[in-house]
């Protein structure tokens, strides 16, 4: 049997982190989903999907995604069954998801006032020294290896 869900769309609101009696973080919040047609002489149709998340997974959800960002996640579908307020039995159908990305970048996503983010590029990569010897682990556990010889070092 198989039960996968992979979704892309943009949060309807900011998550909401709680934590169970045994304070296990869980993460509740829905996303605005479009379908991938049009119905003819019709609007573009949008499903607003319940998802879940837990532990590590519902505290990086709460700390990094708001209202109106684009993601992306997969997980599984999971029914369950309650009693409402007026006593009738009800079902709730959500997914539990496992991973969730971050499907454009914080650019794209900045609401208001103009906000940018900007990110440093890597530090250069500079070349050692003609004639540098290093010992392993003084350059990322690599060690200079001379093949003035002409012999392949495998």
């Amino acid at each position: 049997m198989l039960n996968r869900v992979v979704l892309m769309g943009r949060l309807v609101a900011d998550p909401e982190l709680r934590h169970t009696a045994n304070n296990i973080a869980v993460t509740t919040f829905r996303i605005a989903v479009d379908r991938n047609y049009t119905p003819k002489g019709g609007e573009r149709q949008t499903d607003f999907i319940s998802i879940v998340t837990w532990r590590n997974t519902a505290e990086f959800v709460s700390r990094y995604f708001r209202k109106g960002q684009l993601v992306a996640l997969e997980g599984s579908i999971q029914t369950r069954s309650y009693t409402d307020n007026q006593g009738n039995n009800r079902t709730a159908f959500e997914v539990v998801a496992d991973q969730v990305y971050f499907a454009e970048s914080r650019n794209s996503s900045s609401q208001g006032g103009g906000q940018t983010a900007s990110f440093a590029p890597p530090p250069a990569f500079e070349e050692p020294p003609k004639g540098a010897s290093f010992s392993v682990g003084e350059i990322g556990d690599f060690e200079e290896i001379d093949t003035d010889d002409g012999e392949l070092p495998f």
